[in-house]
């Protein structure tokens, strides 16, 4: 066999070579890109943010109680609000208008 048939040989065997694995990278490109490979990465970060986040919470919450108390008992009192005045008779249900659309009802023109 002379130099030239050797070469080729050897030549036409790395192309293969080559081509094999480049192969091998488009398949794993398609695989890892795909949308249920994207969406699933996306989910995972999401999921590992919001892990994080809730031990930060979770560690500031044991540090900190009594704020939390008393920012639950504000939230809670400003919802109620308007029952809370009514039993108290400081409610002003004068000042509402009676002909103004309620939450949900169409305003008739």
């Amino acid at each position: 066999m002379s130099d030239l048939e050797r070469r080729f040989i050897e030549d036409r065997a790395i192309r293969d070579a080559a081509r094999a694995v480049l192969m091998a990278d488009i398949t794993h490109a398609r695989a890892s890109l795909s949308a249920k490979g994207v969406a699933a990465r996306i989910g995972g970060r999401i999921g590992d943010g919001a892990k994080d986040v809730f031990e930060v919470a979770k560690a500031h919450s044991e540090d900190n109680r009594g704020i939390i108390a008393a920012l639950i008992g504000a939230v809670l009192l400003w919802l109620g609000r308007e029952p809370i005045l009514e039993i108290l008779g400081l409610s002003d249900s004068d000042e509402t208008s009676e002909d103004a659309p309620k939450f949900g009802e169409k305003h008739e023109q």
